[in-house]
This record gives C-alpha cells, sequence and structure tokens, in this order.
C-alpha cells in the first residue's frame, strides 16, 4: 500500500523532515526487505533510532523518530512516540484505503496462528491478505494493516494480549468485521487472574464487533461460547455441537485429519495437512469464516487442504528410522500442551514420549504441570522434562542418550514442546541431524 510521506506525518500528527517521498509499506527491522519502506524506530529491548543509517542504506526511504538522528541522508518523520504514531497511522490506513476490506481478528489461548492460517487458506481463492508470522500485538497488527496489499478484499489478523484492555486497543486499530475467538485455556492466567480473566480478555474481541459483522466461537468451549451473550454482531459457531460441526473423522498415520461437516452452506470432506485433533476444531472456524464471506465449499476445502504446519508448529518428522518427531517447540500452555500430548496417543506406535520444557505465565505453575504430568500418564506416554522440575520428575539439560537410541528403532513418536523460554528447538535440531 503507497502513501505519501506528507500523508503519513498529517495523518499522526508528525513533522515532515526532507522530500516528500513514497512509502511502499513499513517495517520495524532494518535487516529486513525494506526497500522504499517506512522504517518506524521503536524503543524496545533494543532502541531503533540506533538502526536509522542502517535502514536507509538498505533502501528505506522515510524513517518515523522520536528523537535526534545524525548522519542519514534520508526522509524523518518526528513524532512524540513512534509506537503510538505506528498504531495511529494504521487506523488512518484502516479507515481510509481499507474502509471496504473485511477485516477478520482471530484471538485465543492456543491456536490462533494455525487457525489464522487456515482462514488465509479457506480464503485464498479470493484477494486476501494475511499477517506473516505471529504478528499478533501492538506492533504485529499495525504492520499487517499498513503493508496490505492493493486490491485484497479481506485481511487476517491475529489478536494476542498479555493484560486487559489489549484486544480492545487492536480492535480499535483494525476494526475486525468478523471476530474468531478459538479457546480459552491456562495462558497468562498469572497476570489476570485466572481463567476467567483470560476468557473477560478474549471477549473484548466479540464486543468490538459492528452490528454489522459476525462473531465466530467454539461452541466446544463453555467460555467462549458463552460470549455469544455480549455479542454486538451475529454469531456463527463451529465444533461438535456447532453451526458447523464435524462427522466421519479419521485420522491418518502421521495424526492428520480426514473428516466430513456439515454447516448452513452445505457439507463437503476435508484432509487436512496439519496434524493433530485440535487443528480440525481450527479448520472448522475457518471454514465458518469463509461461509460467513459466502466463498464456495469446493474453493474452501481446497483452501484449507493446502495448508500446512509452521515451523515448530506441529512439524511431523519422519526419522529414517521410522520412528517419528513431532516439533511443537514453538510456546506451550496446559491446554495445547494436553492437545499435542492427545495427538500423540493417537500415532500407531509402540513407545511415545514427551520431551517437555516449562510452561511460562501459568498462575499456579506447579499444579499446571503435575496436571499435564497426569494426563501424559493417563494416556501412556512418558515425559521427559528439559531444564526443570515441575513436572515432577528431574529435568535434564539435555536429551538423554536412552531417547535418542529409541528413536532408532522405527516404532516410537517424540513429542517436543515448551515455552519460549525453554529453547527446545536445540533438541530438535539434535534430533534431527543425530
Amino acid at each position: 500500500m503507497q502513501l505519501r510521506a506528507s500523508e503519513v506525518a498529517s495523518a499522526i500528527g508528525g513533522r515532515l523532515i526532507g522530500d516528500d517521498v513514497l512509502i511502499d509499506g513499513v517495517h520495524f527491522d532494518s535487516r529486513a526487505d525494506i526497500q522504499r519502506c517506512l522504517f518506524v524506530a521503536i524503543r524496545a529491548d533494543r532502541n531503533g533510532h540506533d538502526f536509522v543509517p542502517d535502514a536507509f542504506s538498505r533502501g528505506a526511504s522515510c524513517a518515523l523518530v522520536s528523537e535526534d538522528v545524525h548522519d542519514v541522508s534520508g526522509s524523518l518523520i518526528v513524532v512524540d512516540d513512534t509506537m503510538r504514531a505506528f498504531s495511529d497511522l494504521a487506523t488512518h490506513v484502516r479507515s481510509q484505503q481499507l474502509s471496504d476490506v473485511a477485516v477478520v481478528g482471530v484471538t485465543g489461548s492456543v491456536g490462533k496462528t494455525s487457525t489464522k492460517n487456515l482462514i488465509a487458506g479457506a480464503l485464498s481463492s479470493t484477494a486476501v491478505w494475511a499477517s506473516p508470522k505471529s504478528f499478533n500485538n501492538e506492533q504485529g497488527v499495525p504492520f499487517t494493516l499498513i503493508n496490505t496489499p492493493s486490491g485484497a478484499r479481506t485481511v487476517v489478523v491475529e489478536m494476542g494480549m498479555r493484560g486487559f484492555g489489549e484486544i480492545t486497543h487492536l480492535c480499535d486499530v483494525a476494526s475486525p468485521t468478523i471476530g474468531v475467538v478459538t479457546r480459552v485455556g491456562q495462558a497468562h492466567t498469572a497476570r489476570l487472574g485466572g481463567i476467567e480473566g483470560v476468557a473477560k480478555a478474549k471477549a473484548e474481541l466479540v464486543a468490538s464487533l459492528p452490528t454489522s459483522g459476525t462473531a465466530v466461537l467454539n461452541a466446544d468451549d463453555e467460555r467462549v461460547l458463552a460470549m455469544s451473550a455480549i455479542a454486538p454482531s451475529a454469531v456463527v459457531t463451529y465444533g461438535q455441537h456447532g453451526d458447523v460441526s464435524p462427522t466421519e473423522v479419521h485420522f491418518d498415520a502421521f495424526g492428520r485429519t480426514r473428516f466430513r461437516f456439515d454447516s448452513p452452506w452445505g457439507s463437503a470432506q476435508v484432509a487436512l495437512q496439519v496434524p493433530g485433533e485440535h487443528m480440525m476444531s481450527n479448520a472448522l472456524a475457518a471454514i465458518a469464516v469463509g461461509g460467513v464471506l459466502k466463498v464456495s465449499l469446493e474453493e474452501i476445502v481446497d483452501g484449507v487442504e493446502t495448508v500446512e504446519p509452521e515451523d515448530h508448529r506441529m512439524v511431523v518428522h519422519e526419522l529414517a528410522s521410522g520412528s517419528l518427531l513431532i516439533d511443537d517447540c514453538y510456546n506451550a500452555n496446559p491446554t495445547s500442551v494436553v492437545a499435542a500430548l492427545r495427538t500423540l496417543a493417537d500415532l500407531d506406535v509402540s513407545r511415545r514420549i514427551a520431551v517437555l520444557g516449562e510452561m511460562a505465565e501459568v498462575d499456579e505453575p506447579v499444579a499446571a504441570h503435575r496436571s499435564v504430568a497426569d494426563t501424559a500418564s493417563r494416556l501412556g506416554i512418558e515425559v521427559i522434562p528439559i531444564m526443570t522440575d515441575l513436572y515432577g520428575a528431574e529435568g535434564s539439560d539435555v536429551l538423554p542418550a536412552s531417547v535418542m537410541e529409541m528413536l532408532t528403532t522405527g516404532d516410537t513418536a517424540v513429542l517436543v514442546k515448551g515455552s519460549r523460554v525453554a529453547g527446545l528447538e536445540r533438541i530438535v535440531e539434535e534430533i534431527l541431524h543425530r
């Protein structure tokens, strides 16, 4: 989406220094492809102002700054607060250039990224733009909106939160017309006072919808379904007892789901490329969004079936021995870990092992980790803790040699999962490159 520097400055109350250059997108990472982009200098762990010269050397046409920057040759837009100005610019773009575009907001304790990807798949026969990676916060949502390609008719954005009011703020920026809530689980409970606080924070998306919009809610989660009572919009549900519901469910050797579904728009069969029973629920949400936006069932199914897992999100590797590695180490909370364990339990192998790191940001960490360990035990899964003793056993710094030996037998499946702080990508790499 192209903007003039003068338009940007006017929209955000900034002062333009230099030429009125053409801006073709925005970025806040000077290492990215930022040709003709507006570089937004954000103060975070590192001060983005330190990288303005580098951004110009890589082709940025302009920089948004809030402090003095020396020895640069490009145009500058000066504001008091670059993060606030970034949000203001996204709000301007939404209200002006994207006023006729449908915006689908996706939130939930688990499944945001997978559901976003499946929605983009369901809408792939149309002009759809989806947020890259997991850009779901006060930086990521503006980034997605401002970088929407010309001609897009639908934008899909994830909306994450760590506290009350954050999703409301993102909705003020993005003005979603469709709101999808996947599930309420034990994520960020330490900040929100328990799972009911999580539900209240997620419900901000539903409450922010216009009367002409649609809330797409998971009927299998009572806290999500209860949000229908506060929806100012139409409501479509999905799940076992939803408006969009599955039948004839089957799993292949890699844990991928094949099922039929019934919906207000008809019935069809879907074969997913992403493994896990919980992915069926995410796919049902995507089908519901496609139906609301009047995409044909054939196009919805064709698009959903092309979606593959993202890096470190339920990626199944078949090792040379025939054993399976499930790489799901992007993040973890009790809800997502239990879902991954159930997928592991469904695999047709003799031995099932869960290599688990710490689950961060739960309000009762001992109870939460022990509950996961109990679930694993009931499912016949051995737990190998890494860098934590919260699962009830002493954690190791490295993957035990016995696990590596089991993987050579061809009849073992290993799940690797933990929060980002656990850094379990190294375990995945160790297994893949042994």
